[in-house]
């Protein structure tokens, strides 16, 4: 074979290779975007696979084994997300760097915790020895509805600062539980006791107020703030603020600069909601 002809098929031999490669490389990057879809999706994927099994196996039930396994984990799932209050909407990674033994990837991640919703971006830095693999969390940005609530800001700051992204789920768990109990207790009095009870800020407030109808400029103002130090911890804090027009104060109400301290006694002894009720039944 002609010599000049033979090196025309090496260089197109190795174009091609060159093309395979990056082709190849090119279908890994897209294998590696993952995507969580939303419960509403997974159910329509669900009932799709459940008639494909039922045509393929033209009118059979589907083994035993795979539905015991299917329904398990349904299981598990759901009592997850009751238990943390966390669901995901959506994840996807892309692999940014990969040697024998050091794996860059980049993680985008949005969901929401009870009625906080968040939206997480890191590098994942993985690293292989011949003892053990090891891992650690990079570039984290975080992004969430807190309002104008200085401590999840710093909370948030601290978590960035340090990449722990352990602390952010388990802390923001135990918030969200306090937030949402809290919404659900302003809206549990604002329907039962519609004619006292005001939420001037909506569910979403951290206060509400009282009014008797029957004494004009008399109100109890019961606040709920969900204090979150540094390091994650939360903890509620309830305190009672009065505005009482100073004719019902000599005459009937005498005593009502000792509710506040009552109200936070009450707190501590019978607990936030039997508090608030009792608190509510005094106005009415």
């Amino acid at each position: 074979m002609d010599s000049n002809i033979y090196e025309v098929y090496q260089d197109e031999i190795q174009a091609l290779q060159e093309e395979i490669k990056l082709l190849t490389e090119k279908y890994e990057d897209i294998q590696q975007e993952i995507t969580f879809f939303s419960e509403e999706e997974i159910l329509k994927s669900k009932e799709s696979f459940q008639r494909e099994m039922q045509g393929d196996s033209k009118g059979q039930e589907c083994p035993s084994d795979l539905k015991v396994q299917l329904e398990s984990l349904e299981t598990d799932l759901s009592f997850l997300m009751k238990l943390t209050g966390f669901q995901f909407t959506s994840h996807s990674k892309k692999t940014l760097e990969k040697t024998g033994d050091r794996t860059v990837q980049k993680h985008r991640l949005s969901g929401s915790c009870y009625s906080l919703s968040f939206q997480l971006e890191f590098q994942l830095l993985e690293m292989q020895s011949k003892e053990k693999v090891s891992t650690a969390v990079t570039d984290l940005s975080i992004i969430m509805k807190s309002g104008e609530d200085s401590g999840v800001s710093k909370f948030v700051s601290s978590v960035e600062e340090h990449g722990n992204l352990i602390t952010f789920f388990r802390s923001l768990s135990t918030y969200a539980e306090w937030y949402e109990h809290r919404r659900r207790t302003f809206l549990h009095f604002k329907t039962k006791y519609p004619e006292v009870v005001t939420l001037p800020e909506g569910l979403q407030g951290d206060y509400i107020v009282l009014r008797n109808p029957k004494l004009s400029g008399f109100e109890l103002m019961i606040v709920w703030k969900i204090h979150m130090d540094k390091e994650g911890s939360t903890t509620p804090v309830l305190d009672l603020l009065t505005k009482v027009p100073e004719q019902v104060l000599e005459q009937k109400m005498a005593r009502v600069g000792n509710v506040p301290a009552q109200f936070r006694s009450m707190v501590l002894l019978l607990g936030i909601e039997a508090a608030m009720e009792n608190l509510i039944k005094v106005v009415k």
